[in-house]
């Protein structure tokens, strides 16, 4: 059970309250009342929702901090602070793999197979859907087409819980937008890579384009925020270079970029078969080697081990390939070859998750001038006096 009467520790000179799940929801949606509320969770047998049967299993703890913080949450106090109804927990079959498409089918704690579309996108006003793999690329389009709201948290684990989501979000948007209007209108982005004592560079055109922010906040229309926030991020236009990647595995190897799309992987270091596998799955489908992202941490966070707070921390920054369409981006699921490839990947450079790869610059272009935004994974000048 979530410990909440002890502040979580520091991090940079930076303390957390209590992670506080009322909180955590008012801020992020201004809730009005009446608003029917649900949780939806992944799991290998979605059978094994009912009476909670999934519980018995150790090694769910994602599904279990659903339930005992998120569920038993809403039910215990929260739905009646904030003036909500439902409460209701709902499974679907694990994807296997980033923002990949939905099942149609799931089901409810009391047993019942149930339709996704007709019993829970329909008849709920507000989602929280904590899963293995982020569902946020499909959820998105469903809020859009019936009208709920929602927040994905997969990958939830008790640093999170203790630091990226007790913070208050009305914070994480100011910090957020200071950067977004600091770098919205980039016409460039380059990324200097050292890796095993040899140089790459990446360049990604950015078009001029406005930039994104992920900052937490779902208060409007239909739309799915990704939680932990803070995040500023391009959908390139193009991109050209090279850069090093670590595989799952630990496997490093060398992407070839082209056109905007990751064309050839040479292996670096580690397992050839792993470089071989990406090498065939990028010339039997090869928009799964599109670059769809660029993104800019911006909160003071602590390493979680989970990409989804460790990429929003100030310093690090992600590239993504795959799947655009959530992000505003062209490249939609039925552009792939095989459905099964239809993810949305975040390759995420950082201290802790890439501590072999060495990002000395990071520079933009914008308004006629080139600026640094990162040294060595810490914002340099121009990023801090945005922030000041």
């Amino acid at each position: 059970m979530l410990t909440t009467t002890e502040p979580a520790p520091a991090t940079a000179g930076r303390t957390f309250p209590p992670f506080s799940l009322s909180r955590l929801l008012r801020t992020v949606f201004a809730p009005r009342g009446g608003e029917r509320i649900c949780i939806l969770i992944d799991l290998k047998d979605p059978r094994e929702a009912a009476g909670f049967r999934f519980l018995q299993d150790p090694e769910l703890s994602i599904q279990r901090h659903a339930h005992d913080v998120f569920y038993q949450g809403l039910r215990n106090s929260v739905m009646y602070d904030l003036g909500l109804q439902g409460g209701e927990m709902f499974a679907y079959q694990i994807t296997g793999g980033s923002n990949l498409d939905l099942p149609a089918q799931g089901f409810a704690t009391d047993g019942r197979e149930i339709d996704l579309a007709a019993d829970v996108y329909e008849k709920y006003d507000l989602i929280l859907c904590i899963s293995t793999y982020s569902a946020t690329a499909p959820l998105t389009a469903f809020a859009k087409q019936y009208g709920f709201r929602g927040a994905t948290l997969h990958g939830v684990n008790q640093v999170i819980l203790d630091s990226g989501l007790a913070v208050d979000y009305d914070e994480v948007s100011v910090q957020a937008e200071k950067l977004r209007m600091g770098m919205t209108g980039a016409d460039w982005a380059e990324i200097d890579f050292v890796c095993g004592g040899q140089s790459y560079t990446l360049r990604l055109d950015l078009g001029a384009q406005d930039a994104q922010k992920s900052h937490g906040l779902c208060r409007g229309g239909p739309d799915v925020a990704n939680l932990p926030a803070g995040e500023i991020y391009f959908v390139p236009v193009g991109a050209s270079g090279q850069f090093p990647h670590r595989y799952e595995d630990g496997t490093l190897g060398l992407m070839q970029v082209e056109n905007g799309r990751i064309r050839t992987a040479t292996l670096l270091r580690g397992s050839e078969a792993t470089v071989a596998e990406h090498n065939r799955k990028l010339t039997s489908d090869p928009v799964t080697g599109e670059l769809g992202e660029l993104g800019f941490g911006t909160q003071e966070l602590p390493v979680s081990g989970r990409d989804i707070q460790d990429e929003k921390i100030l310093g690090t920054l992600h590239v993504a390939t795959g799947r655009s369409d959530h992000l505003g981006g062209p490249l939609t699921p039925d552009r792939f070859a095989n459905k099964a490839n239809a993810t949305h990947d975040d390759i995420l450079f950082s201290p802790s998750k890439t501590p072999e790869i060495e990002i000395p610059e990071v520079r933009m272009h914008r308004a006629g001038e080139t600026v640094v935004l990162i040294e060595n994974y810490q914002p340099a000048a121009y990023m801090r006096g945005l922030l000041a």
